[in-house]
């Protein structure tokens, strides 16, 4: 026994068996009262435990003596006294003999009534060692045994069972993952800013209250006057504060600006939230297990409860043995005490005390947890203790989680559900964007564009920066990519702008900055992926002038649109659409008495019906591109009014309806390039009123002599076609201003070519041309001439006299150039000189 003693000091110590009750101490917000404690319980219940068996191992003594029969022989043979003890652990017994004085001659003599010097079993130590360990086995209850090492295995069993959730590895790595999480999200600086910012908001409230000064309203007012938003016209978040230009703006105090490391992490931390929160909310995994373990613990209580009241009586001092061994030791029963009996059982009642709280603790656990729907969390509380109103309720193992954190402390999922609030973050966004974008950083990214204007392009920014609504000069403002784009009440400081792009944009107007769009936008370009992208309040600028979508406006969706908002805009000149329809808009009739330019560039799909742009009786001006257009829409020649058609990458091989121009009188402009166009009808002549055609990029073979009756024509362009010669009568083309015929198949140039005395531009590259006329000096006004990729040998010494052309818009090879007289060459870069220096 011993030796199991060192064997089981060996296996284990007190400090080991209780580290099973250990957590990680970061765990410890994840333990309600009950759990901490059942695992104080848990602890006594194995000092417990382990106090009995190390008694038991070390003291537990049985001590037997036979029992004699009333009726023994008196005579028996008379033995020296002996005093006899027997001490045994686990049933080992050590005898200790002591002799008595005898005389040296024993002999055999009949005692009727022997001195009381002690009952004579005639049993020797060897017999008393086994009769001692027989009746140990025999006569001693099972319980009385083995209850020791019952009671530590149902305690590490129940310590097993309290922590398991937090070891099994489909648990363990969320809750390690929301542990630390929710200790950043409360030590973070932007939590406290966040919390501080909302107290001042109360009290600047409660000191409005006290003063009876007005309160700010804190909805906007949608009361709308006339082209104001209705109540479905997108605005900012409704806790935002309505601006007034007639009396000053009382703002809320602004909160603390964070240094740029702690504005990092904050933003890291919403998004490490966002991502836990989509991968807790799917499943209800630790609820679930917590609720069994919960279960379990109960029905071992009960099992515990049950089978040890029931044996507890069975302890006792002292027990009556019949080991059968009579044929051994020739007595049939013994007496036998267990010293350990009263130690025991003191230790068994304790621990069935200690079980009966454990199991109370158990079945309290179990009502809180199926008392009310721990799998659904709401944040009403904390909403309203704070401005965040948005804050969203949480579901399934996420709820739960935050109920266990309440029992800890409150005060952690109210700071961590500023981490689920959008209005929290776009806070966070405003402040860093404001700290990293200022009034000199934007000034530095203003530039001029091709018309000279103030431009300033921003791109894939959190927000828009309040430094911009400070640059009062700018005209054109460009945002593109920046989801959470809000225009608040200061762009009214912008008296210059009058251009606004939105690329992937939603912005949010304020309604104050919404009165001054309405009144001073003049150009609005809005490029979306999805129509609810398109912000609503666009169709109610009443003095827009310019309107450019571009996105997706297929058929299907053009009820979406919202095109029948468009009669607002009264003043509307210009609507671009870049899509992909089938067929023009019915609504767009509503824009009938005012808009003059209709630009629709498809991405290849194919426009089958046309018929709403018989009613565009103003139109001046129709670009059709991409179309996949076959022939010239008959609709097009009910526009009386129509001056530059643009037809522009169709399908179009035959134009025979062109002879239906001429009752479009005011048509000037015709642009037919990049089709499929064969040839050009003779009843071309017919659209007398024509100055400028273009036909670039066609299958032209060959120009109808009519084509040249046309006298008002000044720009003809006929690049990249496949023309081998250039008719004469092109000298008719007294107004030719610009002529291209680059890339053709043309060999020569015809003499009346030069009888265009107006020529500014004449673009011959690319062609067959193996001598360039003498006459070429008769183009005095010449100040562009492309010759480059033909094969001449020599260019003409006349070229000297057009005294307008330049080196740089000489368009020709070097060797060609180097071959002119040097006084022509002088001349040519004389003016180029000129030209630079002015």
């Amino acid at each position: 026994m011993y030796g199991c003693l060192r064997i089981s000091s060996g296996m284990f110590t007190l400090t080991e068996v209780a580290s099973l009750n250990d957590i990680q101490p970061t765990y410890r917000i994840l333990k309600p009262w009950w759990d901490v404690f059942m695992d104080y319980l848990g602890i006594v219940m194995l000092m417990v435990a382990i106090f009995a068996g190390t008694m038991q191992l070390t003291k537990d003594q049985v001590v037997c003596l036979p029992v004699l029969d009333s009726c023994q022989d008196s005579r028996t043979t008379q033995r020296p006294p002996e005093t006899v003890s027997g001490i045994g652990t686990g049933g080992n017994v050590v005898m200790t003999l002591t002799a008595a004085p005898t005389s040296k001659d024993q002999t055999e003599t009949s005692v009727p009534c022997p001195q009381p010097v002690g009952v004579k079993t005639n049993l020797d130590f060897q017999q008393y060692v086994f009769v001692n360990q027989m009746c140990y086995h025999v006569a001693l209850p099972w319980y009385s045994k083995y209850f020791p090492y019952l009671a530590l295995i149902h305690t590490i069993v129940l310590m097993v069972s309290s922590n398991f959730w937090f070891k099994y590895p489909k648990t363990s790595s969320k809750i390690e993952h929301f542990v630390s999480i929710l200790g950043k999200c409360f030590e973070s600086p932007w939590t406290t800013k966040a919390l501080s910012e909302t107290a001042c908001e109360d009290s600047e409230e409660n000191k409005q209250r006290l003063t009876g000064a007005p309160s700010l309203p804190k909805h906007f007012s949608t009361s709308s006057e006339e082209g104001s938003p209705n109540q479905s016209t997108p605005m900012l978040a409704k806790s935002s504060v309505k601006f007034s230009t007639e009396k000053p703006v009382l703002e809320v105090p602004s909160m603390t600006i964070l240094d740029k490391k702690d504005g990092e992490q904050a933003k890291a931390l919403f998004e490490k939230v966002r991502k836990f929160r989509a991968h807790v909310e799917d499943s209800d995994l630790i609820y679930k297990l917590y609720v069994a373990q919960t279960v379990i613990k109960t029905f071992k209580f009960i099992l515990i409860l049950c089978y040890t009241s029931t044996f507890v009586a069975s302890i006792q001092f002292d027990h009556n043995c019949e080991p059968n061994i009579k044929h051994l030791t020739g007595y049939t029963n013994f007496k036998c005490t267990h010293n350990m009996a009263f130690m025991l059982k003191k230790l068994l009642i304790s621990y069935i005390a200690l079980i009966c709280v454990y199991g109370l603790v158990c079945i309290h656990t179990l009502f809180w947890l199926f008392r009310r729907p721990l799998k659904e969390y709401s944040f009403e509380k904390v909403r309203e203790e704070s401005s965040f109103s948005d804050i969203p309720d949480v579901k399934n193992d996420f709820a739960f989680l935050l109920h266990m954190v309440d029992q800890y402390d409150q005060l952690y999922s109210k700071r961590f559900g500023v981490f689920l609030s959008e209005v929290s973050e776009n806070k966070l966004r405003e402040i860093s964007l404001n700290h990293e974008w200022t009034f000199e950083k934007l000034r530095q990214h203003v530039t001029r564009n091709s018309q000279d204007k103030l431009e300033l392009h921003l791109f894939m920014l959190s927000g828009v920066p309040d430094a911009v609504f400070e640059l009062t000069d700018l005209e054109i403002l460009k945002l593109e990519l920046i989801p959470e784009a809000r225009i608040t009440a200061k762009i009214s400081q912008m008296i210059n702008l009058q251009e606004l792009h939105f690329y992937h944009c939603p912005a949010k107007v304020e309604q104050t900055a919404f009165s001054f769009l309405r009144d001073h936008l003049r150009c609005l370009h809005v490029k979306f992926t999805d129509v609810a992208e398109i912000p609503t309040w666009v169709y109610l600028l009443k003095n827009l002038r310019e309107l450019y979508l571009v996105g997706n406006l297929n058929s299907e969706n053009n009820k979406m649109i919202g095109l029948e908002s468009l009669r607002d805009l009264r003043h509307l000149k210009v609507l671009h659409l870049k899509s992909n329809l089938t067929k023009i808009p019915t609504n767009i009739t509503d824009l009938a008495p005012h808009l003059v330019k209709l630009v629709v560039h498809n991405d290849g799909t194919k426009l089958l019906v046309l018929n709403s742009l018989k009613k565009m009786m103003n139109l001046s001006e129709l670009e059709l591109h991409n179309c996949e257009l076959e022939r010239i829409p008959h609709a097009i020649f009910s526009l009386t009014n129509l001056q530059e058609l643009d037809l522009k990458s169709n399908n179009i091989r035959t134009i025979e309806e062109v002879i239906s121009f001429q009752h479009l009188k005011r048509l000037t402009c015709l642009k037919l390039w990049h089709n499929k166009i064969i040839t050009i009808p003779l009843s071309i002549s017919h659209v007398k009123n024509l100055e400028s055609l273009y036909l670039s990029h066609n299958k032209l073979e060959s120009l109808p002599v009519p084509l040249f009756n046309l006298l008002k024509l000044r720009y003809l362009d006929l690049s990249h076609n496949s023309i081998v010669v250039v008719p004469l009568e092109i000298g008719f083309l007294q107004n030719l201003q610009h002529f291209a015929i680059t890339g053709n198949k043309v060999e020569v140039v015809p003499k009346q070519l030069f009888k265009c005395s107006k020529l500014r531009t004449l673009c011959l590259g690319h062609n067959c041309i193996s001598v360039l006329p003498e006459k070429i000096g008769h183009l005095v006004q010449l100040t562009h001439l492309e010759l480059k990729g033909n094969c001449l040998d020599r260019l003409p010494v006349q070229l000297g006299q057009c005294r307008l052309l330049r080196r740089n818009c000489l368009i020709v090879e070097d060797h060609l150039f180097d071959s002119l007289p040097t006084e022509v060459k002088e001349g040519i870069n004389q003016e180029t000189t000129f030209a630079n220096g002015m």
